[in-house]
């Protein structure tokens, strides 16, 4: 846990806050491309997973802060990436606490689904806060960053259904392209760093820089859309009678 074992629970917690809710913001798309309705389900249950950590991260933090009441709010007030913080937590909290089936009756099914878009305004405000944070090791927030936009440029383009290979191959590309020059632009605004070095970066560590990341990440997912006619074709032979 290093020397600040605190720290470094606040940090690892956080992360998994922010990757279990990309996860669950990818269920749509594999869902729609692997032909599982059955995803669904396990939907919610990511979500609530990802309000748990970003819990225990706000616990640690208050532990951290040695439970001084006053100074924790002065530190939300007067720090915006955590003031941003608190606002994501309280969306996530408000989703976690919706997310039972006698909620949704209790709501409706149409209230309840538009009191749950609320998980786009918090995924991008736990991506800030996160960036903000970090500001000095942007890599790791650029590529969550970059895949966030991939999914919801997937979700811009399927209205209801799998869009073409096509517009899963030009999302691809232009969103990694978008990464590239955010993580630049965030380089030199943040560290003063030229932005020309940071471009010049992608050419020589090909694969390992985020715009590289969500590039590989967007192939994969139009390799297996490229796959589905194979795997339907399976599955209903499995299913015809012998």
């Amino acid at each position: 846990m290093g020397g600040r074992p605190l720290n470094e629970i606040i940090h690892i917690t956080g992360l998994w806050a922010i990757r279990l809710l990309l996860i669950s913001l990818a269920i749509t798309p594999l869902r729609q491309i692997l032909r599982r309705s059955e995803l669904i389900t396990i939907r919610r249950m990511i979500g609530v997973g990802a309000f748990v950590y970003a819990l225990v991260h706000f616990f640690f933090f208050f532990v951290d802060s040695s439970f001084r009441l006053g100074f924790i709010v002065q530190e939300i007030v007067l720090r915006l990436y955590l003031t941003i913080g608190l606002v994501t937590f309280v969306a996530l909290l408000a989703l976690a606490a919706t997310s039972t089936d006698a909620m949704v009756r209790r709501l409706g099914g149409k209230r309840w689904q538009r009191l749950h878009w609320l998980v786009y305004p918090a995924a991008v405000l736990a991506l800030v806060h996160h960036m903000m944070q970090t500001k000095l090791n942007l890599a790791e927030a650029t590529v969550y960053a970059g895949l966030f936009i991939w999914l919801m440029g997937y979700r811009l383009l399927a209205r209801g259904s799998m869009p073409s290979l096509l517009k899963l191959g030009l999302l691809t590309a232009l969103v990694a392209a978008t990464t590239v020059a955010g993580e630049a632009a965030g380089y030199g605004l943040f560290t003063g760093i030229d932005w020309r070095r940071v471009l010049q970066a992608n050419w020589v560590l090909i694969g390992e820089r985020p715009g590289w990341v969500v590039l590989f990440a967007g192939a994969a997912i139009t390799v297996l859309a490229a796959c589905r006619p194979l795997w339907t074709r399976s599955s209903a032979s499995r299913r015809s009678p012998t």
